[in-house]
């Protein structure tokens, strides 16, 4: 009788187990196809930003082109437009025939080869971004002052005394609050 529990509990304790490994692999599963899923979003962003990218590659050297062809035929800016509208075009041919892993090995071993010219290029592409950034701000549109050049006020403000009927006053030490030789 005794050996009959035991076996009875031998058989338990493994049909547990056997529906804990059960539970584990179902999770297992399920966190690989949310895994998987999540992996096929990021490319498919990442293919649609290459496309974005790989356009305005093509947009600019379209625009080269146009320009080099507006130019004095043999004029040394119509050549230099020329080539570098073709460097473009070939750049952004090749960014749409790649997949995101050649690119990224391709940036990787161009770095190895050429640091120097990587960190400049990269400090020159976020320089670029910034100037981009701050130029697509809102709030930072210039204002006309009283002798038409664009002004920015202090903290966000401007003047512009035309609008206010207000005349201004005072000497430059009160306008400018400094005292002493100026």
């Amino acid at each position: 009788m005794e050996d009959d529990k035991k076996q009875s509990a031998t058989q338990q304790t493994t049909s547990s187990q056997t529906g804990d490994k059960t539970a584990v692999e179902d999770i297992k599963d399920q966190a690989r196809d949310v895994a998987s899923q999540v992996s096929d979003q990021a490319v498919c962003y990442a293919d649609q930003a290459k496309a974005s990218a790989a356009d305005e590659v093509q947009g600019v050297a379209s625009a080269l082109r146009t320009a080099a062809n507006e130019l004095r035929d043999g004029s040394p800016q119509a050549r230099t437009f020329s080539q570098i509208a073709d460097t473009l075009a070939d750049a952004s041919d090749s960014l749409r025939d790649k997949d995101l892993g050649q690119m990224m090995t391709a940036a990787n071993d161009f770095a190895k080869r050429n640091p120097l010219i990587f960190l400049g290029s990269a400090l020159l592409v976020g320089f670029a971004a910034t100037r981009f950034a701050k130029a697509s701000s809102s709030g930072n549109s210039p204002v006309t002052s009283q002798i038409g050049s664009p002004y920015r006020g202090p903290v966000g403000g401007s003047v512009d005394l035309r609008d206010s009927g207000q005349k201004p006053s005072g000497d430059l030490t009160t306008l400018t609050g400094l005292e002493g030789n100026i």
